[in-house]
């Protein structure tokens, strides 16, 4: 058994002013900061050159980020270290920064094509170390080994799993939180739900990751409605940052299942939030999960969620939870169509988060279950 994590975790209201130490320790002294032009007009950014004022740390900044980052984005934003080397990556944000982060510190260090590199344990090269700054509570990337990039060309996500792209340093600042609007809230956290969720469900969990999974189920379930109606919520704001960050420790470590592998295919070709994808998928996956295998256990999930132990119960408590998040309940609200359920389900097959799945589909079967959902 083997759980990977950052090695260091920094929490709380002053998480950002800790980093000073950790930058000193490692004697880092130049960076690109990969962010958004919003975290660069951000109070949040400015705490954090105060803090490489005092490290004296050089720095760049690329501040294009965009959601579902591409594979030309990643390739733009390498060019800003050409013939300037720097000592580390850090990434201001959510998951799509995160995520460029990831995909700039592993192709600066290489010749070859991102493409060569999705699926398993591909990189074979060292990566620049990554400083994951989090904004958003919902997609773990901050503490994960995947790196999700958008194919616009072929109009999918593609999924690179490495314990390379594990940040060195992740930060989960209350602060820097609060700004959150309800509905990327909602999304974020229903995100991190779908992680716990499929993480336990993951054919390669072990104790150590759901004891993750369960404690962020429960902590999601007791905090996301009231972080959602109160953003200045600092306790509720505090147990989600914790949340998501378990989820993404179990999920990171024990992988997911078919609500990613197909969210991701949404997520390229109908360009859809990605928390708002796996919000929707959610109880559609573990219908048909049920309806194959009825063996699989909900007892911790009910217990986690306080809803009925069942796997109905769960549902209806995931659906529930939706609604107070005005979510909506059906795929064709996302504007996804009939006609192309079938590509859906072909690329939702050949994605790798599929793989730990504790129940496979056939496409026909996959078809039948997005149909259901429309």
């Amino acid at each position: 058994m083997q759980l990977n994590l950052p090695t260091i975790n920094l929490f709380g209201e002053q998480a950002i002013e800790q980093l000073y130490h950790e930058l000193e320790k490692r004697q880092w002294k130049s960076t690109l900061i990969i962010t958004d032009e919003y975290m660069r007009a951000s109070k949040t950014f400015q705490r954090i050159l105060h803090v490489f004022s005092r490290a004296k740390i050089k720095f760049k900044v690329f501040d294009q980020t965009r959601p579902d980052p591409s594979i030309e984005l990643v390739e733009q934003a390498c060019g800003y270290i050409e013939g300037a080397p720097c000592d580390f990556i850090l990434t201001l944000g959510g998951g799509s920064a995160h995520d460029l982060g990831k995909g700039v510190a592993l192709l600066s260090q290489t010749d070859q094509s991102i493409k060569a590199f999705v699926g398993v344990d591909k990189i074979g090269h060292k990566v620049l170390p990554i400083v994951a700054i989090n904004t958003t509570s919902g997609t773990g990337s901050e503490v994960t080994r995947f790196a999700i990039i958008s194919d616009v060309e072929e109009k999918v996500k593609l999924a690179i799993i490495d314990d390379a792209l594990i940040p060195a340093v992740s930060v989960n600042d209350t602060q820097a939180l609060l700004s959150m609007p309800p509905s990327l809230t909602g999304a974020t956290g229903m995100d991190a739900l779908t992680h716990a969720i499929e993480a336990y469900f993951s054919v390669d969990a072990n104790a150590l990751t759901n004891a993750y999974a369960v404690k962020a189920m429960e902590l999601i379930g007791e905090n996301l409605i009231n972080a959602y109606m109160d953003g200045t919520n600092v306790l509720a704001r505090e147990n989600m940052a914790q949340a998501q960050f378990m989820a993404g420790v179990a999920f990171s470590n024990a992988s997911l299942g078919y609500v990613h592998a197909i969210a991701h295919q949404l997520g390229g070709r109908y360009h859809l939030p990605h928390g708002l994808c796996n919000a929707v998928l959610l109880p559609i996956v573990i219908d048909g999960l049920v309806k194959k295998d009825r063996k699989i256990r909900f007892d911790a999930i009910g217990r986690a969620l306080k809803a009925p132990i069942s796997s109905y119960g769960v549902i209806g408590k995931i659906k529930q939870m939706n609604k107070k998040l005005n979510i909506p309940d059906s795929l064709s609200k996302l504007g996804v169509v009939k006609e192309d359920l079938n590509l859906i389900a072909e690329k939702a097959l050949e994605d790798p988060c599929r793989l730990t799945s504790p129940v496979q589909f056939s496409q026909d079967e996959l078809v039948a279950l997005l149909m259901k959902g429309l």
